[in-house]
């Protein structure tokens, strides 16, 4: 009854109360992106969710969209502006995608939605994190974040799927809320982003 019913109300009415709140610092943040970004405010990209069905995720943008002589973006931690650093060390880069909460395509607890270029990689194991909604943090976000293995992050992916509930979803949300103000696991070390997934193979001994 929660995950099916409960959960969607909750987190829509949440996304509503919060953006609504929050609309001041969110023009103020705009603002802010065209000064330090060159005018990159906004990152939007196609994401699969619930049942890989796909939808338009959407998010403040960290870095600009520099590109070197031949017309290619420089590489991220080039790209990655000072204002960037911060929003993600605070998670305020994410607080667009309460839209994407409010919209119904994703949920404020679930795994996080991943590239669509990721899916032909999944094993039928893996392909159960779409089986819930994809949440802006989840299990694995508390439990690691950018600092585990994508295998352990599937894991626990896969765990949240099968484990829903609101005692999981509080605990999640609260260790979450830590993690934000220690500005924790934020990236992989001496990167500026996860590493790409790519594939299964790298984990067979």
């Amino acid at each position: 009854m929660y995950q099916h019913l409960f959960k969607d109300i909750i987190d829509r009415i949440f996304a509503f109360v919060v953006l609504t709140l929050s609309f001041p610092l969110l023009v103020i943040i705009c603002l802010l992106l065209l000064f330090f970004n060159k005018g990159n405010v906004f990152f939007l990209q196609q994401r699969p969710g619930y049942k890989e069905q796909i939808f338009t995720l959407v998010k403040f943008s960290s870095m600009t969209n520099e590109r070197d002589a031949d017309g290619n973006l420089l590489p991220d931690e080039l790209r990655l502006t000072q204002l960037g650093k911060f929003l993600r060390k605070t998670s305020l880069d994410e607080l667009l995608q309460l839209w994407n909460v409010l919209k119904g395509d994703m949920s404020i607890v679930g795994p996080r939605p991943l590239l669509i270029s990721y899916l032909s990689l999944y094993s039928e194991e893996q392909k159960k994190r779409h089986h819930v909604k994809p949440g802006i943090t989840g299990w694995a976000q508390v439990n690691g974040r950018n600092s585990i293995s994508w295998q352990k992050k599937f894991e626990y992916d896969i765990w949240y799927a099968e484990n829903v509930s609101l005692k999981v979803d509080v605990k999640i949300i609260l260790l979450s809320l830590k993690k934000v103000l220690l500005q924790q696991q934020i990236n992989q070390t001496g990167e500026a982003t996860a590493s790409p997934f790519t594939g299964n193979k790298e984990y067979v001994q």
